[in-house]
Protein backbone atom coordinates (compact mmCIF):
# COMPACT_ATOMS: atom_id res chain seq x y z
CA UNK A 1 0.00 0.00 0.00
CA UNK A 2 1.27 3.25 -1.03
CA UNK A 3 2.59 6.07 1.60
CA UNK A 4 0.55 8.81 1.17
CA UNK A 5 -3.42 6.82 1.31
CA UNK A 6 -1.71 5.13 4.34
CA UNK A 7 -1.00 8.61 6.04
CA UNK A 8 -4.54 9.85 4.66
CA UNK A 9 -6.66 7.57 6.43
CA UNK A 10 -4.24 5.54 9.16
CA UNK A 11 -3.85 7.76 11.77
CA UNK A 12 -7.72 8.93 11.47
CA UNK A 13 -8.71 4.91 11.62
CA UNK A 14 -10.43 5.09 8.41
CA UNK A 15 -10.49 1.98 6.02
CA UNK A 16 -10.81 2.78 2.27
CA UNK A 17 -12.88 0.21 -0.18
CA UNK A 18 -12.17 0.62 -3.73
CA UNK A 19 -13.38 -0.98 -6.72
CA UNK A 20 -12.60 -0.05 -10.35
CA UNK A 21 -14.83 -0.14 -13.66
CA UNK A 22 -12.93 -0.55 -16.50
CA UNK A 23 -14.52 0.34 -19.99
CA UNK A 24 -12.26 -1.05 -23.06
CA UNK A 25 -12.46 -0.23 -26.98
CA UNK A 26 -12.06 -3.94 -28.40
CA UNK A 27 -10.70 -3.96 -31.46
CA UNK A 28 -12.87 -5.42 -33.95
CA UNK A 29 -13.35 -4.25 -38.09
CA UNK A 30 -17.03 -3.81 -37.68
CA UNK A 31 -18.78 -1.73 -34.63
CA UNK A 32 -21.11 -3.78 -32.19
CA UNK A 33 -24.35 -3.83 -33.66
CA UNK A 34 -23.39 -2.57 -37.46
CA UNK A 35 -21.33 -3.14 -40.21
CA UNK A 36 -19.70 0.49 -40.09
CA UNK A 37 -16.31 0.00 -39.68
CA UNK A 38 -14.42 0.91 -36.28
CA UNK A 39 -12.05 3.07 -37.10
CA UNK A 40 -10.66 4.13 -33.53
CA UNK A 41 -8.21 6.44 -35.76
CA UNK A 42 -10.67 7.80 -38.03
CA UNK A 43 -9.74 11.77 -38.31
CA UNK A 44 -13.03 12.59 -40.07
CA UNK A 45 -16.18 13.41 -37.79
CA UNK A 46 -19.44 11.11 -38.98
CA UNK A 47 -17.62 9.51 -41.59
CA UNK A 48 -18.05 5.40 -40.18
CA UNK A 49 -21.82 5.77 -39.48
CA UNK A 50 -24.98 4.63 -41.13
CA UNK A 51 -28.90 4.31 -39.89
CA UNK A 52 -28.36 1.91 -37.47
CA UNK A 53 -25.51 3.66 -35.07
CA UNK A 54 -27.36 6.74 -36.45
CA UNK A 55 -30.65 5.24 -34.35
CA UNK A 56 -32.81 5.92 -37.30
CA UNK A 57 -36.59 4.58 -37.02
CA UNK A 58 -37.05 1.27 -38.18
CA UNK A 59 -33.19 0.41 -37.88
CA UNK A 60 -32.65 -2.94 -36.26
CA UNK A 61 -29.09 -4.21 -34.60
CA UNK A 62 -27.07 -7.03 -35.23
CA UNK A 63 -24.40 -9.16 -33.20
CA UNK A 64 -20.69 -8.85 -33.66
CA UNK A 65 -19.81 -12.12 -32.80
CA UNK A 66 -16.02 -11.33 -32.83
CA UNK A 67 -16.83 -8.89 -30.08
CA UNK A 68 -18.12 -11.85 -27.95
CA UNK A 69 -15.26 -13.90 -28.82
CA UNK A 70 -12.74 -11.51 -27.54
CA UNK A 71 -14.42 -10.77 -24.18
CA UNK A 72 -14.53 -14.94 -23.64
CA UNK A 73 -10.89 -15.08 -24.18
CA UNK A 74 -10.57 -12.27 -21.77
CA UNK A 75 -12.57 -13.99 -19.17
CA UNK A 76 -10.83 -17.62 -19.80
CA UNK A 77 -7.56 -15.62 -19.42
CA UNK A 78 -8.82 -13.97 -15.95
CA UNK A 79 -10.41 -17.58 -15.07
CA UNK A 80 -14.02 -15.98 -15.52
CA UNK A 81 -16.90 -18.30 -16.08
CA UNK A 82 -19.91 -17.88 -18.70
CA UNK A 83 -23.56 -17.12 -16.46
CA UNK A 84 -25.48 -20.23 -16.01
CA UNK A 85 -28.21 -20.39 -18.52
CA UNK A 86 -26.11 -18.25 -21.20
CA UNK A 87 -25.88 -14.67 -21.42
CA UNK A 88 -28.44 -11.74 -22.96
CA UNK A 89 -28.10 -7.62 -24.12
CA UNK A 90 -30.36 -4.75 -22.29
CA UNK A 91 -31.41 -1.81 -22.73
CA UNK A 92 -29.80 1.07 -20.37
CA UNK A 93 -32.05 3.79 -20.70
CA UNK A 94 -30.83 7.23 -19.97
CA UNK A 95 -30.47 10.40 -22.03
CA UNK A 96 -27.69 12.24 -23.15
CA UNK A 97 -26.30 14.05 -26.26
CA UNK A 98 -24.24 11.50 -27.33
CA UNK A 99 -26.34 8.72 -27.02
CA UNK A 100 -28.56 8.80 -30.51
CA UNK A 101 -30.97 5.89 -29.66
CA UNK A 102 -31.99 7.59 -26.25
CA UNK A 103 -30.53 3.82 -24.57
CA UNK A 104 -27.78 2.24 -24.39
CA UNK A 105 -27.56 -1.24 -25.58
CA UNK A 106 -25.84 -3.06 -22.72
CA UNK A 107 -25.92 -6.17 -20.45
CA UNK A 108 -27.27 -6.15 -16.76
CA UNK A 109 -28.27 -9.29 -14.70
CA UNK A 110 -26.47 -11.77 -17.11
CA UNK A 111 -22.94 -10.31 -18.72
CA UNK A 112 -20.52 -12.95 -20.58
CA UNK A 113 -18.41 -13.50 -17.66
CA UNK A 114 -18.51 -14.16 -14.02
CA UNK A 115 -15.94 -14.35 -11.29
CA UNK A 116 -12.18 -14.49 -12.31
CA UNK A 117 -9.35 -12.17 -10.76
CA UNK A 118 -6.27 -10.50 -11.60
CA UNK A 119 -3.04 -11.26 -10.03
CA UNK A 120 0.03 -8.84 -9.70
CA UNK A 121 3.03 -7.55 -8.10
CA UNK A 122 3.81 -4.33 -6.37
CA UNK A 123 8.09 -4.86 -5.75
CA UNK A 124 7.98 -8.00 -3.73
CA UNK A 125 4.37 -8.03 -2.49
CA UNK A 126 1.40 -10.10 -4.28
CA UNK A 127 -1.96 -8.95 -4.66
CA UNK A 128 -4.98 -10.60 -5.97
CA UNK A 129 -8.27 -8.55 -7.40
CA UNK A 130 -11.27 -10.53 -7.71
CA UNK A 131 -13.43 -9.49 -10.52
CA UNK A 132 -17.36 -9.51 -9.93
CA UNK A 133 -18.23 -9.37 -13.93
CA UNK A 134 -17.37 -8.38 -17.50
CA UNK A 135 -19.94 -7.41 -19.95
CA UNK A 136 -20.35 -6.21 -23.46
CA UNK A 137 -21.89 -2.89 -24.61
CA UNK A 138 -21.73 -0.29 -27.30
CA UNK A 139 -19.72 2.87 -26.77
CA UNK A 140 -21.54 6.60 -26.98
CA UNK A 141 -20.53 9.34 -29.62
CA UNK A 142 -18.01 11.72 -29.07
CA UNK A 143 -18.94 15.28 -27.68
CA UNK A 144 -16.35 17.75 -28.89
CA UNK A 145 -17.30 20.77 -26.98
CA UNK A 146 -15.81 24.56 -28.75
CA UNK A 147 -14.08 27.68 -27.67
CA UNK A 148 -17.65 29.42 -27.95
CA UNK A 149 -18.98 26.95 -25.99
CA UNK A 150 -20.69 25.15 -28.46
CA UNK A 151 -20.87 21.41 -28.62
CA UNK A 152 -20.93 19.62 -31.74
CA UNK A 153 -21.10 15.45 -31.72
CA UNK A 154 -18.91 12.96 -33.70
CA UNK A 155 -20.64 9.76 -34.05
CA UNK A 156 -17.83 7.87 -35.40
CA UNK A 157 -17.18 6.02 -32.48
CA UNK A 158 -20.89 5.48 -31.43
CA UNK A 159 -21.48 1.71 -31.63
CA UNK A 160 -18.20 0.85 -31.28
CA UNK A 161 -17.89 -2.21 -29.10
CA UNK A 162 -17.44 -1.66 -25.56
CA UNK A 163 -16.03 -3.74 -22.85
CA UNK A 164 -16.18 -3.41 -19.20
CA UNK A 165 -14.96 -4.87 -16.27
CA UNK A 166 -15.93 -4.87 -12.98
CA UNK A 167 -14.13 -5.78 -10.13
CA UNK A 168 -14.88 -6.71 -6.57
CA UNK A 169 -14.15 -4.02 -3.77
CA UNK A 170 -10.29 -5.30 -3.00
CA UNK A 171 -8.28 -2.29 -3.66
CA UNK A 172 -7.06 -0.35 -0.66
CA UNK A 173 -5.35 2.17 -2.55
CA UNK A 174 -4.32 4.13 -5.87
CA UNK A 175 -1.13 2.45 -6.05
CA UNK A 176 -2.76 -0.94 -6.18
CA UNK A 177 -5.38 0.46 -8.33
CA UNK A 178 -2.91 2.00 -11.19
CA UNK A 179 -0.67 -1.82 -11.03
CA UNK A 180 -4.06 -3.46 -11.43
CA UNK A 181 -4.55 -1.27 -14.72
CA UNK A 182 -1.30 -1.61 -16.16
CA UNK A 183 -1.52 -5.34 -15.95
CA UNK A 184 -4.93 -5.57 -17.28
CA UNK A 185 -3.32 -3.43 -20.17
CA UNK A 186 -0.47 -5.78 -20.76
CA UNK A 187 -3.33 -9.18 -20.82
CA UNK A 188 -5.42 -6.77 -23.20
CA UNK A 189 -2.71 -5.98 -25.45
CA UNK A 190 -1.34 -9.98 -25.17
CA UNK A 191 -4.57 -10.95 -26.37
CA UNK A 192 -4.50 -8.92 -28.79
CA UNK A 193 -8.25 -7.51 -28.46
CA UNK A 194 -7.68 -3.87 -27.57
CA UNK A 195 -4.83 -1.30 -28.03
CA UNK A 196 -6.06 0.17 -24.90
CA UNK A 197 -4.58 3.21 -25.48
CA UNK A 198 -5.57 5.19 -22.66
CA UNK A 199 -4.25 8.75 -24.19
CA UNK A 200 -6.80 7.85 -27.33
CA UNK A 201 -9.92 6.59 -24.93
CA UNK A 202 -9.58 3.19 -25.82
CA UNK A 203 -9.10 2.72 -21.86
CA UNK A 204 -11.23 4.30 -19.39
CA UNK A 205 -10.98 3.86 -15.74
CA UNK A 206 -13.59 4.90 -13.25
CA UNK A 207 -12.84 4.84 -9.38
CA UNK A 208 -15.93 3.84 -6.44
CA UNK A 209 -14.56 4.78 -3.27
CA UNK A 210 -15.70 4.33 0.22
CA UNK A 211 -14.08 5.08 3.67
CA UNK A 212 -15.40 3.35 6.93
CA UNK A 213 -14.58 2.40 10.31
CA UNK A 214 -15.04 -1.27 10.28
CA UNK A 215 -16.11 -3.89 8.07
CA UNK A 216 -19.14 -2.25 6.71
CA UNK A 217 -18.50 -0.85 3.69
CA UNK A 218 -19.53 3.50 3.33
CA UNK A 219 -21.15 5.40 0.89
CA UNK A 220 -19.74 4.51 -2.09
CA UNK A 221 -18.38 8.08 -4.55
CA UNK A 222 -18.04 7.52 -7.96
CA UNK A 223 -14.67 9.07 -10.02
CA UNK A 224 -15.50 8.70 -13.40
CA UNK A 225 -13.70 8.80 -16.67
CA UNK A 226 -9.98 8.98 -15.24
CA UNK A 227 -7.69 8.90 -18.53
CA UNK A 228 -3.95 8.40 -17.73
CA UNK A 229 -3.02 6.17 -15.17
CA UNK A 230 -1.40 9.18 -13.30
CA UNK A 231 -5.33 10.44 -12.61
CA UNK A 232 -6.02 7.26 -11.29
CA UNK A 233 -3.42 7.44 -8.59
CA UNK A 234 -4.05 10.83 -7.39
CA UNK A 235 -8.09 10.96 -8.21
CA UNK A 236 -8.24 8.07 -5.80
CA UNK A 237 -5.88 9.02 -3.06
CA UNK A 238 -6.94 12.92 -3.27
CA UNK A 239 -11.00 11.14 -2.47
CA UNK A 240 -9.30 9.16 0.37
CA UNK A 241 -8.33 11.94 2.01
CA UNK A 242 -11.10 14.23 1.42
CA UNK A 243 -13.77 11.51 2.73
CA UNK A 244 -11.32 10.84 5.59
CA UNK A 245 -11.42 14.27 6.55
CA UNK A 246 -14.84 15.00 5.98
CA UNK A 247 -15.84 12.06 8.61
CA UNK A 248 -13.24 13.31 10.80
CA UNK A 249 -15.26 16.54 11.14
CA UNK A 250 -18.44 14.71 11.25
CA UNK A 251 -19.98 15.74 7.82
CA UNK A 252 -21.70 12.93 5.45
CA UNK A 253 -20.55 11.84 2.32
CA UNK A 254 -23.34 11.18 0.14
CA UNK A 255 -23.69 9.05 -2.84
CA UNK A 256 -22.51 10.91 -5.67
CA UNK A 257 -20.70 10.81 -9.09
CA UNK A 258 -17.44 13.28 -8.96
CA UNK A 259 -14.99 14.18 -11.34
CA UNK A 260 -11.32 14.66 -12.00
CA UNK A 261 -10.08 17.98 -12.26
CA UNK A 262 -6.29 17.94 -13.46
CA UNK A 263 -5.54 21.03 -13.12
CA UNK A 264 -6.23 21.91 -9.87
CA UNK A 265 -5.87 18.39 -8.28
CA UNK A 266 -8.87 17.29 -6.91
CA UNK A 267 -12.44 15.82 -7.45
CA UNK A 268 -15.41 17.65 -7.67
CA UNK A 269 -19.27 17.11 -7.81
CA UNK A 270 -20.82 16.48 -11.25
CA UNK A 271 -23.85 14.66 -10.12
CA UNK A 272 -26.10 12.56 -7.78
CA UNK A 273 -25.08 8.88 -7.98
CA UNK A 274 -27.91 6.78 -10.07
CA UNK A 275 -29.08 3.41 -8.49
CA UNK A 276 -29.60 0.36 -11.61
CA UNK A 277 -33.29 0.81 -11.29
CA UNK A 278 -32.70 4.41 -12.95
CA UNK A 279 -31.77 3.21 -15.57
CA UNK A 280 -35.26 1.30 -16.28
CA UNK A 281 -33.57 -2.04 -17.67
CA UNK A 282 -35.05 -4.38 -19.59
CA UNK A 283 -33.90 -6.91 -22.13
CA UNK A 284 -33.21 -5.98 -25.57
CA UNK A 285 -35.84 -6.69 -27.69
CA UNK A 286 -34.47 -6.70 -31.09
CA UNK A 287 -31.70 -9.26 -30.42
CA UNK A 288 -31.75 -12.74 -29.21
CA UNK A 289 -30.22 -13.98 -26.04
CA UNK A 290 -27.39 -15.73 -26.66
CA UNK A 291 -26.42 -19.11 -25.99
CA UNK A 292 -23.08 -19.60 -24.96
CA UNK A 293 -22.61 -23.46 -25.78
CA UNK A 294 -22.58 -21.91 -29.15
CA UNK A 295 -18.78 -20.51 -28.87
CA UNK A 296 -16.18 -22.98 -29.07
CA UNK A 297 -14.56 -21.72 -25.67
CA UNK A 298 -11.80 -24.58 -26.00
CA UNK A 299 -10.58 -23.10 -29.41
CA UNK A 300 -10.68 -19.86 -27.71
CA UNK A 301 -8.95 -20.92 -24.68
CA UNK A 302 -6.05 -22.65 -26.94
CA UNK A 303 -6.08 -18.81 -28.82
CA UNK A 304 -4.72 -17.74 -25.42
CA UNK A 305 -1.02 -16.70 -25.59
CA UNK A 306 1.78 -17.13 -22.82
CA UNK A 307 0.46 -14.52 -20.57
CA UNK A 308 2.69 -11.12 -18.99
CA UNK A 309 3.29 -13.18 -15.21
CA UNK A 310 3.94 -16.51 -16.91
CA UNK A 311 6.21 -15.29 -19.35
CA UNK A 312 7.73 -13.03 -16.03
CA UNK A 313 8.39 -15.85 -14.33
CA UNK A 314 10.05 -18.30 -17.77
CA UNK A 315 12.06 -15.27 -18.39
CA UNK A 316 13.67 -15.01 -14.85
CA UNK A 317 14.01 -18.81 -14.56
CA UNK A 318 15.20 -19.08 -18.58
CA UNK A 319 17.49 -16.55 -18.86
CA UNK A 320 18.20 -15.54 -15.47
CA UNK A 321 16.84 -12.20 -15.83
CA UNK A 322 16.38 -10.23 -12.87
CA UNK A 323 12.34 -8.40 -12.05
CA UNK A 324 13.26 -4.76 -13.59
CA UNK A 325 15.02 -6.56 -16.66
CA UNK A 326 12.45 -9.26 -17.45
CA UNK A 327 9.32 -6.13 -16.97
CA UNK A 328 11.50 -4.25 -19.62
CA UNK A 329 10.84 -7.10 -22.45
CA UNK A 330 7.31 -7.72 -21.44
CA UNK A 331 5.79 -5.00 -21.66
CA UNK A 332 5.47 -5.05 -25.99
CA UNK A 333 5.00 -8.85 -27.13
CA UNK A 334 7.31 -7.88 -30.41
CA UNK A 335 10.37 -6.56 -27.62
CA UNK A 336 10.21 -9.96 -26.18
CA UNK A 337 10.03 -12.22 -29.11
CA UNK A 338 13.07 -10.68 -30.62
CA UNK A 339 15.02 -11.06 -27.59
CA UNK A 340 14.20 -14.65 -27.26
CA UNK A 341 14.78 -15.19 -31.22
CA UNK A 342 18.64 -12.93 -30.69
CA UNK A 343 18.94 -15.16 -27.39
CA UNK A 344 18.71 -18.49 -29.69
CA UNK A 345 20.72 -17.63 -32.15
CA UNK A 346 23.35 -16.21 -29.73
CA UNK A 347 23.41 -19.84 -27.33
CA UNK A 348 24.08 -21.53 -30.67
CA UNK A 349 27.07 -19.39 -31.47
CA UNK A 350 28.35 -19.10 -28.38
CA UNK A 351 27.57 -22.30 -26.61
CA UNK A 352 26.13 -23.26 -23.56
CA UNK A 353 28.91 -23.08 -21.48
CA UNK A 354 29.05 -18.60 -21.94
CA UNK A 355 24.83 -18.83 -21.29
CA UNK A 356 25.26 -16.17 -18.59
CA UNK A 357 27.54 -13.99 -20.04
CA UNK A 358 26.13 -14.10 -23.16
CA UNK A 359 22.64 -13.00 -21.97
CA UNK A 360 24.14 -10.37 -19.81
CA UNK A 361 25.62 -9.15 -23.16
CA UNK A 362 22.85 -9.27 -25.19
CA UNK A 363 20.60 -7.82 -22.67
CA UNK A 364 22.70 -4.83 -22.12
CA UNK A 365 23.18 -4.15 -25.52
CA UNK A 366 19.28 -5.04 -26.28
CA UNK A 367 18.03 -2.33 -23.56
CA UNK A 368 20.72 0.83 -24.14
CA UNK A 369 22.11 0.79 -28.12
CA UNK A 370 19.02 -0.76 -30.04
CA UNK A 371 16.66 0.14 -28.05
CA UNK A 372 18.31 4.17 -27.93
CA UNK A 373 18.80 3.51 -31.75
CA UNK A 374 14.54 2.79 -31.94
CA UNK A 375 13.84 5.63 -29.90
CA UNK A 376 16.24 8.25 -31.81
CA UNK A 377 15.15 6.94 -35.25
CA UNK A 378 11.17 6.63 -34.25
CA UNK A 379 10.90 2.92 -35.40
CA UNK A 380 9.07 0.39 -33.60
CA UNK A 381 11.37 -3.24 -33.52
CA UNK A 382 9.15 -4.44 -36.21
CA UNK A 383 10.37 -1.39 -38.34
CA UNK A 384 13.83 -2.42 -37.84
CA UNK A 385 16.21 -3.87 -40.62
CA UNK A 386 18.45 -5.65 -38.08
CA UNK A 387 17.04 -9.32 -37.34
CA UNK A 388 17.86 -11.22 -34.72
CA UNK A 389 19.79 -13.81 -36.13
CA UNK A 390 22.23 -10.73 -37.24
CA UNK A 391 22.46 -8.90 -33.82
CA UNK A 392 23.00 -12.28 -32.19
CA UNK A 393 25.93 -12.13 -34.79
CA UNK A 394 27.18 -8.64 -33.49
CA UNK A 395 26.98 -10.06 -29.71
CA UNK A 396 29.46 -12.87 -31.13
CA UNK A 397 31.79 -10.20 -32.62
CA UNK A 398 32.07 -7.97 -29.31
CA UNK A 399 32.25 -11.54 -27.02
CA UNK A 400 35.68 -12.92 -29.05
CA UNK A 401 37.15 -9.46 -29.11
CA UNK A 402 36.89 -9.02 -32.85
CA UNK A 403 35.75 -5.61 -32.65
CA UNK A 404 35.26 -3.05 -29.44
CA UNK A 405 31.78 -1.66 -28.19
CA UNK A 406 32.90 1.75 -29.46
CA UNK A 407 33.13 0.03 -33.39
CA UNK A 408 29.79 -2.19 -32.08
CA UNK A 409 27.82 1.23 -31.51
CA UNK A 410 28.71 2.38 -35.10
CA UNK A 411 27.99 -1.18 -36.45
CA UNK A 412 25.18 -1.09 -35.19
CA UNK A 413 24.09 2.13 -36.70
CA UNK A 414 25.11 0.48 -40.35
CA UNK A 415 23.29 -2.74 -40.16
CA UNK A 416 19.88 -1.00 -39.68
CA UNK A 417 20.72 1.73 -42.74
CA UNK A 418 21.71 -1.48 -44.97
CA UNK A 419 19.85 -4.48 -43.53
CA UNK A 420 23.71 -6.22 -44.07
CA UNK A 421 25.28 -8.80 -41.85
CA UNK A 422 27.73 -7.43 -39.23
CA UNK A 423 30.49 -9.56 -40.31
CA UNK A 424 30.13 -8.11 -44.16
CA UNK A 425 30.37 -4.42 -42.51
CA UNK A 426 33.34 -5.02 -40.19
CA UNK A 427 35.37 -6.94 -43.37
CA UNK A 428 34.21 -4.25 -45.95
CA UNK A 429 35.32 -0.87 -43.67
CA UNK A 430 38.32 -2.85 -42.14
CA UNK A 431 36.89 -2.47 -38.53
CA UNK A 432 38.37 -5.68 -36.88
CA UNK A 433 40.16 -4.94 -33.40
CA UNK A 434 44.00 -4.36 -33.83
CA UNK A 435 45.78 -6.49 -31.93
CA UNK A 436 49.58 -6.15 -33.56
CA UNK A 437 51.23 -4.81 -30.71
CA UNK A 438 54.03 -3.16 -32.73
CA UNK A 439 51.31 -0.90 -34.92
CA UNK A 440 49.11 0.41 -31.51
CA UNK A 441 53.22 1.21 -30.18
CA UNK A 442 53.45 3.11 -33.50
CA UNK A 443 50.02 4.66 -33.23
CA UNK A 444 50.87 5.65 -29.29
CA UNK A 445 54.53 7.24 -30.25
CA UNK A 446 52.78 9.71 -32.36
CA UNK A 447 49.93 10.18 -30.37
CA UNK A 448 52.65 11.04 -27.53
CA UNK A 449 54.83 13.59 -29.76
CA UNK A 450 52.04 15.27 -30.49
CA UNK A 451 50.69 15.40 -26.69
CA UNK A 452 54.14 15.95 -24.84
CA UNK A 453 52.50 18.33 -22.31
CA UNK A 454 49.58 15.89 -21.49
CA UNK A 455 52.35 12.87 -21.20
CA UNK A 456 54.64 15.25 -19.06
CA UNK A 457 51.59 15.81 -16.52
CA UNK A 458 50.66 11.90 -16.48
CA UNK A 459 54.48 11.75 -15.55
CA UNK A 460 53.56 14.28 -12.87
CA UNK A 461 51.04 12.17 -11.46
CA UNK A 462 47.81 13.58 -13.53
CA UNK A 463 46.18 9.96 -13.81
CA UNK A 464 43.42 11.64 -15.38
CA UNK A 465 45.27 12.58 -18.47
CA UNK A 466 46.16 9.32 -19.51
CA UNK A 467 42.56 9.15 -20.56
CA UNK A 468 42.32 12.14 -23.39
CA UNK A 469 45.84 10.08 -24.47
CA UNK A 470 44.09 6.83 -25.12
CA UNK A 471 40.99 8.60 -26.79
CA UNK A 472 43.67 10.23 -29.13
CA UNK A 473 45.19 6.85 -29.91
CA UNK A 474 41.56 5.51 -30.60
CA UNK A 475 40.66 7.95 -32.54
CA UNK A 476 43.58 7.00 -34.72
CA UNK A 477 42.67 3.61 -34.48
CA UNK A 478 39.18 4.33 -35.85
CA UNK A 479 37.95 2.91 -32.90
CA UNK A 480 39.32 -0.54 -33.36
CA UNK A 481 41.89 -0.39 -30.24
CA UNK A 482 41.26 -2.29 -26.94
CA UNK A 483 41.05 0.11 -24.35
CA UNK A 484 43.08 -1.92 -21.88
CA UNK A 485 45.85 -2.47 -24.25
CA UNK A 486 46.20 0.78 -25.11
CA UNK A 487 46.37 1.83 -21.69
CA UNK A 488 49.11 -0.78 -20.55
CA UNK A 489 51.44 -0.02 -23.36
CA UNK A 490 50.83 3.79 -22.70
CA UNK A 491 51.92 2.87 -18.86
CA UNK A 492 55.03 1.42 -20.30
CA UNK A 493 56.40 3.58 -22.87
CA UNK A 494 55.75 6.57 -20.64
Amino acid sequence: MDKTALFYYNYRMFIPTIGLEIHVELKTRAKMFCGCLNNQNEKQPNKNVCPICLAHPGTLPTINKKAIEQVLKLGLALNSHPPAGGSKFDRKNYFYPDLPKGYQISQYDKPLALGGALEFKIQNSKFKIHLRRIHLEEDTASLIHGKRGESLIDFNRAGVPLMELVTEPDIKSGKEAVEFAKELQLILRYLDISDADMEKGQMRVEANISMSKNSELGVKVEIKNLNSFRAVQEAIDYEIKRQAEALENGEKIIQETRGWDEIKKKTEHQRLKEESHDYRYFPEPDLPPLNLSEFDLKKIKIEIPELPEQKRERFKKEYGLKPEQAEILIQEQDLSKYFEESASELFEEAGDKNREESIKLLFNYFSSDLKGLMNEQGIAIKDLKITPENFADLMVLIAKGKISSRVAKDVLRKMNDSGLDPREIVKEKGLEQVFDENEIKKVIIEVIDKNQKAAEDYKKGKEAILQFLIGQAMAKLKGRGNPEILKKIFKEII
